[in-house]
């Protein structure tokens, strides 16, 4: 079955598997043995992870125990990390990642991506979302370009295979890389059949930039904060559903082949083996051009992850959204 997985070649080289194993929101005592499962069983060579998750040093108990146990080699794996908002500040990064690094238990990452480009101001390294007496989030004003300067500094050191930047805009990427003439390797952003993305998937063919979609299964479990009543489901969407039915595969299967079948990577989360499994089971179908553009003009459009409390940051991607 991991055969079938695309291996997409990013513009350092290095090689990405297209189908990864999404940690956002994998409670403690479940993302070791879902990482297990998913190497081990299912196949995965590719594990996305962040600081932010704060599960990373489970995370890397598993791969430990996986490279201890002879089930992979280090250079099998694809392992992603992400350089969270309060170190954006190029002093901060090296140490940032250095973090990652321990707690994921390794010499080196395959990508490194800056998280957002809206950075937060540095208070303490266990005040993540740092806030004023009103609760307000203390913002920093250190320009994208700046830190993504530092990160190549990372890849030059061979701390990091390739680095790349999440939820970047076409035009935050644009000035990335006429600043520095280094495009990042990858733009991971939030994608599905209500948020296809097809600007950006123009601008990064444009520019050999691999996409990566996140929450491509609309991301139903997401945290409180960033739900509302009135959200559409994406995975009860009847298009969707029609599809699925069609092929007799689930609407989450349907979801991630439509991303495979875009040329993006794609990282959808589970701590269930069974669906772990079932979610890179997905090289036995292929979508037809018709079920691909009704996919990508639905009609419905949500971001899931927008931010919102966050627009009147300067740097906020999505802030011309309503």
């Amino acid at each position: 079955m991991a055969a079938s997985n695309p291996i997409l070649t990013l513009n350092t080289g290095a090689k990405m598997p297209a189908v990864g194993l999404g940690t956002w929101k994998s409670k403690p005592n479940e993302v070791y043995n879902a990482v297990v499962s998913a190497v081990k069983d299912s196949g995965y060579r590719h594990i996305d992870c962040a600081h932010v998750y704060q599960n990373e040093d489970e995370v890397g108990n598993a791969l430990k125990h996986l490279f201890d146990t002879g089930v992979v080699k280090r250079e099998e794996l694809f392992i992603t990390s992400k350089l969270w908002n309060i170190y954006h500040d190029p002093k901060h990064v090296l140490g940032a990642l250095e973090t990652t690094l321990k707690n994921l238990k390794l010499d080196y990452l395959d990508l490194y991506l800056i998280h957002w480009p809206q950075g937060y101001e540095f208070v303490a390294h266990d005040q993540l979302f740092p806030v004023d007496a009103n609760g307000k989030l203390k913002y920093s004003d250190v320009d994208p370009v700046d830190t993504w300067k530092a990160m190549l500094e990372l890849k030059k050191a061979g701390k990091v295979k390739s680095a790349g930047v999440s939820n970047f805009n076409p035009q935050q990427l644009e000035k990335l890389i006429k600043e520095t003439g280094v495009a990042p390797a990858v733009n991971q952003v939030e994608s599905h059949p209500y948020l296809p993305q097809k600007e950006l998937i123009e601008f990064a063919k444009k520019h050999n930039i691999v996409l990566t979609a996140y929450s491509p299964l609309g991301t139903p479990d997401r945290p409180e904060g960033m739900k509302s009543a009135n959200d559409p489901v994406l995975m009860q969407d009847p298009v969707l559903n029609e599809i699925a039915k069609k092929h007799n595969k689930s609407p989450a299967q349907v979801l991630i082949k439509f991303h495979v079948q875009r040329g993006l990577t794609v990282i959808p989360k589970s701590v269930t083996p069974s669906r772990i499994a079932q979610n890179m089971d997905i090289f036995d179908f292929e979508l037809t051009p018709s079920e691909l553009h009704k996919l990508e003009n639905i009609g419905t459009s949500f971001r899931y992850c927008a931010l919102k409390n966050q627009k009147d940051h300067k740097h906020h991607p999505w802030a011309h959204e309503p």
